[in-house]
């Protein structure tokens, strides 16, 4: 009997052409809606924990003052009892270097911070080194810089004024670390002409430990290095759970609206798929009937329904798995760039995962309606028919027929209260497709607002940055000050100062002019308008258990200035440790206050040429070596490859519920075909069958737009905050509230549209039943 189960099976598919492309559309979609979305949930989990395993991150990098300690001494470190494998020891120098070109955007002259060169080259047991641009340096004069390092691009050259001769280095090779080992890299043979007169260079130790998963942990394995090594000699370490912190910082960000997509994903998947497969067998009871009378048995009947749904079904599961990996390269692309951890993709335990997952979901949904008909008796299948149960939906049909409107219209408000559960099922199908545009769409918003809040950081028309001398930084401001087309301006500087009871120093940018016309996106509060007066990011008011009103005594060596909490502005930079303020305010602690830049913002009169006044100003500012640009807002990586889930997501729901729509419509059509037929006979016009089609699905797609939206809004207020808890920040009210009139009644809408488009194929099929055909048809 297998053969001709398989023939039937073989037959039925190719009969059944649209319920076949349904549902290889259906499970393709959902598949590679949910092969996406598991797959994103479980990179998001920790793509930095798998790529520092998979490059064998440091979980301590230690430096060796090698004035109190030979290299035979730091190999013997390594015998730690907790340590499981270590690297070096390694040359290392610190120095601080001037490009001398301009290429990537350094002006010659720029001060930078210190460089930590390290000579070694990739490979070893900890830390393998990933090159993700140029090539590895091989010769004397050539260096690798980190990839955390980004203003530097391949081909700059740089000037190490602090060490003998003033070498030129070229930049060969962009390459990441895991774990932020070092800043720069080069052979080992050549980092003595990085080496100050009269120095040596000190030792580098990478180690892996059993177990550093906590702070406790790191610094007891820090005490046994420590305790084997001379006293006072271990100058320095970096913990790997400093850098996990700021990496999973992002990871964690995504977190939530990855896994409330692929929530929404996998239920949309279920669901669908139950819808399509169950229909399937459903409309096939009648066949059923016809295949026992010729000695079918019950199994075998069951058999042959089950693989009219799982053939097609693998098809489609097969398609949805090449989709999803592909959809996930360009995506996870652009996080894998966020996170920092080099190239993802889709775990293939995801791919066996869902595949596995997809194909019970059929079964089940097959299996049950399946059996169910298996078990009818033969004379009772046949005579079951297309023909739905005829006490379903006459009581709606009588009511509604009451509205004063055209009669195709009442029949179609009428027709989902003939299969009740059909219609239920396709309303919760349409109604998580509702939530999950109205969720995607209000997160994009809020994301980019957030974006745009952020870019306030720097407002005006023109910038002029990177200045380090007060001298200059006065100079421009006269320049500044003395084109014709200037509006406003302020300049601001950067600088580290320490808070009274905080332990290590907090970022302090203070601005001179009038700033008022420049106000950060505010959270709370509002920005300082007098001396004396702070606005601090989310993250050092949480550090600090500060709040608005409170007041924070700033100190720098032995002098103090004490400002009081006005605002809370939105920022993460520096994990959200950010005071702003008027320089007015910090007068106390100056000459001490070295800033470490300042800049420029300029806002144009109204009519003003931003080309003419830059040509105008730059001129000006020649001598002094430095130029104004135009500002430009700027789009972050991780704003780029969130607008990217979100759309992707969005749209796999929405088709997904589309075509679920699209099966329950084309179902009813055919049950109904002789109903078609009796309707066409009385006069029924094509446009009023087509109405009669729409309207039959535009009440379940209104009521489950009404029911989606709230939700969908719902799911936005509870995973945003959660994101910016992550991301270290509060999000300010504006950028909540994104659900405004104009963008609600289209999406309230949105059910109506996913049904009227897919039932928009099964009424163009109604159109085409020839009215002889159809009264024969039972």
């Amino acid at each position: 009997m297998t053969g001709r189960l398989g023939t039937i099976v073989r037959a039925a598919v190719g009969r059944r052409r649209v319920q076949t492309a349904v549902i290889v559309l259906t499970a393709t979609l959902a598949v590679t809606a949910s092969v996406l979305a598991a797959g994103l949930i479980v990179a998001s989990e920790g793509p930095f924990d798998h790529a520092f395993d998979r490059q064998h991150g440091a979980h301590l990098s230690a430096r060796f003052d090698s004035a109190r300690i030979s290299s035979a001494q730091v190999s013997t470190t390594t015998r730690a009892r907790q340590v499981t494998a270590a690297a070096g020891p390694y040359p290392l120098v610190s120095v601080k270097p001037i490009p001398v070109d301009t290429k990537g955007g350094l002006p010659p002259g720029i001060q930078l911070t210190d460089l930590t060169v390290v000579g070694r080259q990739p490979g070893g047991a900890v830390d393998d080194l990933t090159l993700t641009a140029g090539r590895w340096a091989t010769r004397p004069g050539e260096i690798v810089m980190s990839a955390h390092n980004e203003p530097f691009v391949l081909g700059n050259t740089l000037r190490f004024p602090g060490v003998p001769g003033d070498p030129l280095f070229t930049v060969v090779g962009i390459a990441r670390s895991v774990g932020e080992t070092a800043d720069a890299w080069v052979p080992p043979t050549t980092i003595s002409s990085l080496t100050a007169a009269g120095s040596r260079p000190d030792y580098q130790m990478l180690y892996r430990f059993r177990r550093a998963s906590t702070s406790a942990q790191v610094s007891a394995d820090r005490a046994t290095i420590a305790a084997l090594a001379p006293d006072g000699s271990l100058v320095g370490v970096q913990s790997w759970l400093k850098v996990r912190l700021a990496a999973t910082r992002v990871s964690a960000t995504f977190a939530p609206f990855i896994v409330a997509f692929g929530i929404l994903g996998l239920a949309m998947s279920m669901l669908v798929v139950g819808i399509v497969v169950g229909g399937a067998v459903a409309a096939g009871t009648r066949r059923i009937g016809i295949l026992k009378s010729l000695g079918c048995t019950p199994g075998q009947v069951v058999r042959a329904y089950l693989g009219q749904a799982l053939l097609p079904g693998s098809a489609g599961i097969l398609l949805g798995l090449v989709l999803g990996n592909l959809l996930a390269i360009p995506v996870m692309g652009d996080t894998a760039e966020v996170y920092g951890v080099g190239r993802a993709g889709i775990d293939p335990r995801v791919d066996v995962l869902v595949a596995a997952v997809a194909l019970l979901c059929i079964g089940v949904s097959a299996g049950v309606p399946a059996r169910r008909a298996g078990n009818l008796r033969t004379v009772e299948a046949i005579a079951v028919g297309r023909t739905p149960d005829s006490g379903h939906g006459r009581a709606a049909r009588r009511v509604l027929g009451r509205l004063p409107l055209p009669r195709p219209l009442t029949l179609g408000l009428a027709a989902p209260f003939g299969r009740p559960g059909r219609s239920a099922t396709m309303a919760v199908a349409v109604a998580i497709g509702t939530i999950g545009a109205t969720f995607g769409i209000g997160l994009v918003l809020s994301v980019d607002g957030i974006q745009s809040g952020i870019n306030l950081r720097s407002p005006g028309d023109v910038v002029v940055s990177d200045l380090t001398s007060p001298v200059d930084a006065d100079r421009v401001d006269a320049a500044i000050r003395q084109q014709q087309g200037t509006g406003q301006w302020c300049n601001s500087a950067e600088a580290a100062l320490g808070v009274a009871g905080l332990a290590g120093s907090t970022t302090v940018i203070s601005y001179q002019g009038d700033s008022s016309w420049a106000s950060w996106q505010m959270i709370r509060g509002r920005w300082f308008h007098r001396p004396g007066e702070v606005v601090a990011a989310s993250g050092f008011l949480h550090a600090t258990g500060t709040r608005i009103g409170d007041s924070i005594t700033l100190v720098d060596g032995s002098r103090s200035a004490t400002v009081r909490v006005v605002g809370e502005v939105l920022d993460v930079r520096q994990e959200g440790m950010l005071l702003v303020l008027d320089r007015r305010s910090i007068d106390a602690l100056r000459p001490e206050l070295d800033p470490l830049s300042y800049r420029f913002n300029v806002r144009l009169k109204p009519g003003v040429p931003r080309d003419d006044y830059l040509r105008a100003l730059n001129r000006d500012l020649a001598p002094l070596g430095v130029s104004a640009t135009r500002n430009s807002d700027e789009l972050s990586d991780t704003v780029v490859a969130m607008d990217a889930l979100a759309g992707a997501l969005t749209v796999l729901l929405l088709s997904v519920a589309g075509i679920g729509v699209l099966n329950t419509a084309v179902l009813e059509t055919r049950e109904r075909v002789h109903d078609l037929g009796v309707y066409q006979a009385l006069g029924m016009s094509p446009g009023q069958t087509i109405g009669m089609t729409i309207t039959s699905v535009a009440g379940v797609g209104l009521i489950a737009g009404a029911v989606g939206v709230p939700l969908g809004v719902a799911l936005h207020g509870v995973v945003l905050p959660i994101m910016g808890r992550a991301a270290g920040t509060d999000i300010p009210a504006v950028d909540t509230a994104v659900y405004h009139l104009p963008l609600v009644l289209p999406l309230l809408l949105g059910g109506l549209v996913i049904a009227t488009v897919g039932a928009l194929l099964p009424a163009g099929w109604a159109i085409r039943v020839r009215t002889a055909v159809a009264l024969r048809t039972e």
